[in-house]
């Protein structure tokens, strides 16, 4: 399956779901659907920021999260923030130390989905998938918006979200 087929949850405006839609359309016609996202971070408050694919279809070469992606049809956050950790990343984060830090409505924030945002501790560098990522970094939260203000390409929500939990 590519990425314009795959099935999301669409969902109303208490992130209930409601029906299905494909991520082509939910993205074109502005439709809720779930996403999670996630961060690494080390001992010295630092986050893994990667650098995605030139490949990708949305977001080609930008800065993103540690971990992204949609919950697909019939699924829920933490298994979508599992199944995408371990697509992304190649961790299995049952052996990892992780939470969830924010809970996101695109409703009362500036952000394009609902989302859930977790954390990773972790001072190890991932290996990583290199269909999703070309590289990375670890970033302090105050270095990733000097870099995206200094016209660094970033991700749509990078910026807001580590404004958000790393403030």
């Amino acid at each position: 399956m590519n990425e314009q087929e795959e099935w999301l949850n669409l969902v109303d405006e208490h992130d209930q779901v409601i029906g299905q839609i494909t991520r082509e359309d939910a993205w074109a016609k502005r439709q809720p659907v779930r996403v999670i996202n996630a961060f690494l971070v080390n001992s010295r408050g630092e986050l893994w920021i990667p650098r995605r694919t030139a490949s990708k279809w949305m977001f080609p070469g930008c800065l993103d999260m540690s971990v992204g992606g949609h919950v697909e049809r019939g699924e829920d956050y933490l298994s979508a923030f599992k199944r995408e950790t371990l697509e992304e990343l190649n961790l299995d984060v049952d052996a990892l130390d992780w939470r969830e830090i924010a809970p996101l409505s695109p409703l009362k924030t500036n952000l394009s989905a609902f989302m859930r945002v977790y954390e990773i501790t972790t001072d190890s560098t991932p290996d990583f998938n290199p269909a999703d990522f070309s590289e990375a970094s670890w970033l302090t939260p105050a270095e990733l918006p000097t870099r995206i203000n200094a016209g660094e390409p970033a991700k749509g929500d990078l910026a807001e979200l580590v404004r958000r939990c790393y403030p």
